[in-house]
């Protein structure tokens, strides 16, 4: 997971803060060294984890913190207030044009995930009641139109290309489409290169001047740490940058580029790309952010990604089933692709408060809920509705054609009597109660 290694660094930092009642200047320089060291672990850009260490020891030598009851955790919450003006301070969105389409291009070096997030963006913004339309202007790479093509299907977006022609001419061409088509977003997804060379910034130039963008989006991996930022300083000094989508950052990045970018190139993170689904982008709240990496999860982002995810019509007939105490394996098996719509465990995972830093990837088993569902769909109509007839002889048949063992089975079925039986004491309440709770669903 992202920032792993830093989360927990900083967690045993502070951990040692707490242990002391009062905290004078020597504890705090102390602290604050720890804590320059394990952004540089992160690879952090170096003037900007010195910069950063400078100024919470600043403010926390001050004497509204050194005589506070509670000085550890003032320590705590400058670190975080600081982190958060270090990426951002608030959420820095997208600038729609007043005369539709507005245009989105997209740069960055080869294999950074920009194709893929292109069509991550379309998405999102076609659950913002968009009209998005991507153009083809990576002319160079093999299949590049037809991957952009196919991640733009599943997307439900329409992907505009002239095939091998001149980008410049394709990027022109596609605003004039997507005028005439109602599409009030245009997405180009330009060429990547495997280095920054002279001739992919002049065709970025030339396509600039011939739309012009309301937005210049640069795609950064964040795997690539300090790497990343050197690239983020080089496009911008090149383009006319407005923002940065941060991608990979599901993986096993060190958190560098998140911390440096912005303090390098001064051009706010828009997006972060957390896993592989077209799902799986989140607009970058720097103050989130800054929760998660101190481990204080991220509870408003697993709420929003919830009400994305969610259908309301089986979350209300799920609940009324456990209102009714008539929830069986087919309301589970609901619950269970809801939970698979908001992304990846691990993400999910992340955002809990307490958690991030405590749980390793290891201890996260994401075909667990796949084998789950297998289970389920192995049963029969009337096995799912009346888990209690099954016996032996049909577990080892739901075993066998759910590709598990019996042991994960039996696993199984003792976890729905344990929900049934805290469903049955729910199901208790009386009916003013059970009126209270549907209506909060918006149930009538």
């Amino acid at each position: 997971m992202a920032f792993e290694g830093l989360t927990e660094r900083l967690s045993k930092v502070f951990k040692g803060l707490k242990s002391k009642g009062k905290l004078s200047e020597k504890d705090v320089r102390e602290v604050m060294r720890e804590v320059k060291n394990a952004l540089l672990e992160a690879d952090v850009n170096f003037k900007t984890a010195k910069e950063f260490a400078a100024a919470v020891s600043e403010r926390a030598i001050g004497a509204d913190v050194m005589q506070s009851l509670t000085p550890a955790q003032q320590v705590i919450d400058i670190v975080r207030e600081e982190l958060t003006v270090l990426m951002g301070t608030e959420e820095a969105k997208l600038r729609f044009s007043s005369k539709p389409p507005t245009v989105i291009m997209m740069c960055g070096l080869q294999g950074a995930g920009k194709t893929t997030h292109a069509a991550k963006l379309a998405k999102h913004l076609r659950t913002l009641s968009r009209r998005p339309l991507i153009a083809a202007c990576d002319v160079y790479r093999p299949a590049a139109i037809e991957q952009l093509k196919t991640v733009g299907e599943q997307a439900g977006a329409k992907v505009y290309d002239e095939g091998q022609g001149d980008p410049v001419a394709i990027a022109a061409n596609a605003v004039k489409f997507a005028k005439d088509g109602g599409y009030d977003v245009l997405i180009i997804d330009t060429a990547g290169r495997l280095h920054i060379d002279e001739t992919l910034m002049n065709e970025l130039k030339r396509i600039v001047d011939a739309v012009p963008p309301d937005e210049i989006l640069l795609t950064v991996d964040s795997m690539t740490g300090q790497d990343a930022v050197n690239v983020a300083k080089a496009f911008d000094e090149a383009l006319p940058l407005t923002g940065v989508v941060l991608t990979k950052l599901d993986g096993d990045s060190r958190g560098g580029a998140a911390l440096s970018v912005r303090a390098v190139t001064g051009k706010p993170i828009k997006f972060a790309g957390i896993g592989e689904k077209l799902d799986d982008l989140e607009v970058f709240h720097p103050e989130r952010m800054a929760s998660r990496i101190l481990g204080m999860g991220d509870v408003l982002s697993l709420i929003d990604k919830a009400k994305m995810s969610f259908d309301d019509e089986a979350a209300i007939g799920a609940a009324k089933s456990l209102m009714d105490n008539k929830f069986d394996m087919n309301d589970l098996l609901v619950q269970f692709a809801q939970i698979e719509k908001m992304g990846s465990l691990k993400s999910i995972v992340s955002m809990l408060p307490g958690v991030a830093g405590k749980i390793s990837d290891d201890d996260i088993d994401e075909k667990k809920l796949p084998r789950t569902k297998a289970i389920i769909l192995s049963m029969t109509k009337r096995e799912r509705e009346r888990p209690q007839i099954i016996d032996a002889k049909r577990k080892r048949r739901i075993a066998a054609g759910s590709g598990v063992g019996v042991p994960e089975v039996n696993q199984l079925l003792k976890q729905y009597d344990m929900m049934k039986d805290m469903m049955r004491k729910m199901g208790k309440m009386n009916t003013k109660k059970k009126a209270r709770f549907l209506s909060g669903l918006g149930v009538q």
